[in-house]
């Protein structure tokens, strides 16, 4: 994939157009099963010469209102053209710098690749129209509005349907942002990721209706931002309702939310005594440890336990309204199966000083609703979904 040209969309919506703050929209989110990614679908260009490009969604990417676009993959972009590095556009890019040409350049570091990662692409402008649904039909909510990109090289671990990467970070610019701007809607996007890729998740900008008439009840805690990052303060960790056992230095960073990272990271010493729990109640209903499979470390025949996924249920312990919340895990969001008898521990091991104590994967977000409110800089997390019978497909 080294020779391959992504596009970065900085999305530029310049037409003034108002609606009350409590607007919403719903966009579609697919999963890509084999590489457990998380897309949405923009389609760049003009009227007919448009082309849809399937996005990666990603929390942490730290740089203004991007996506990457695979620049090969874009057919029929005759309106594509450069910005030059003395533009107000390219000047209101951070990170921005110039080639020899005079060409806006920007470099991003690499979201499926290590910490540093960089990659560095010319900046370029054209049309793009973004669908979202209603009432199960697609409609647009942005005709014909000028979009800018960076053609970023080495954009590598996506998969073969994803052409880039939606930025929804915390930034002045991110994707999520520039829409709420443009159309005066409160600074807020809710993520609902599916469990498979047989359905389609929910993106929402704005105020969500998740649920309907019967909305799903939420739980708030602050949300932190540092280094483009979304984080939540964590207190403590429980399994089955009894508290680890933790330096309490292991918790202070707090967890990072991601959406690339597939399965949740711990720190060893966390890692370790989550699995030791996970293990005793294991055996207790008659699974047998078996070997493990990477990137999983404890690994369970079933036997007596009849395919229960139900092993052990992990409580995070977030600061709430004065008081202690608690963010339940359990079930098919604790385990991940393997083969027809085997399940895993669906957590991985990250060593004893990585960046983070605690990156809190895809697995473990699919079927919660999660939102992500920037006016009140606060985070607010449903029940397991699957507890009032429900889903993030449809």
């Amino acid at each position: 994939m080294g020779g391959l040209t992504h596009l970065i969309v900085f999305v530029s919506m310049f037409a003034a157009i108002t609606l009350i703050s409590e607007a919403q929209y719903l966009i579609p989110v697919t999963k890509d099963e084999p590489t457990k990614q998380f897309y949405t679908t923009v389609n760049i260009g003009a009227g007919g010469m448009s082309s849809p490009v399937n996005l990666l969604l990603d929390l942490g990417t730290n740089l203004t209102s991007a996506t990457g676009l695979n620049c090969r993959k874009i057919r029929l972009l005759s309106s594509l053209h450069a910005v030059s590095c003395k533009s107000s556009t390219c000047k209101s890019i951070p990170g921005n710098g110039c080639d020899v040409t005079n060409t806006c350049l920007y470099t991003q570091p690499r979201p499926l690749g290590k910490n540093t990662a960089v990659a560095t692409g010319r900046v370029v402008q054209d049309n793009a129209t973004i669908f979202t649904t209603q009432s199960g039909k697609p409609i647009s909510i942005a005709p014909s509005r000028r979009f800018t990109f960076s053609c970023a090289k080495y954009l590598q671990g996506m998969a073969p349907r994803i052409a880039g990467v939606v930025a929804l970070s915390p930034g002045e610019f991110p994707f999520w942002r520039e829409i709420a701007s443009a159309y005066n809607i409160i600074p807020k996007f809710a993520l609902c990721l599916p469990s498979s890729g047989r359905g389609l998740g929910y993106f929402y900008i704005g105020t969500h209706s998740f649920g309907g008439s019967n909305p799903v009840p939420m739980t708030l805690t602050p949300l932190k931002i540092d280094s483009g990052k979304y984080l939540v303060s964590v207190t403590s960790i429980y399994v089955d309702g009894v508290s680890l056992t933790l330096d309490p230095s292991l918790l202070e960073g707090g967890a990072q939310l991601s959406t690339v990272v597939p399965y949740t990271v711990l720190q060893t010493d966390i890692y370790n005594a989550l699995a030791q729990s996970f293990m005793l109640k294991a055996k207790k209903i008659g699974m047998s440890e078996t070997t493990g499979h990477a990137p999983f470390k404890h690994c369970f025949e079933e036997g007596a336990s009849a395919k229960n996924m139900d092993v052990s249920v992990m409580e995070i312990g977030l600061p709430g309204n004065g008081r202690e919340v608690k963010w339940r895990f359990q079930g098919a969001n604790m385990v991940e199966r393997v083969s027809e008898t085997v399940i895993c521990l669906a957590f991985v091991d990250g060593g004893n000083k990585p960046n983070e104590s605690m990156v809190i994967g895809t697995h473990q977000l699919q079927n919660y609703l999660i939102e992500f409110d920037l006016s009140t800089t606060r985070m607010a997390f449903s029940d397991p979904l699957v507890l009032h019978n429900i889903g993030c497909s449809k």
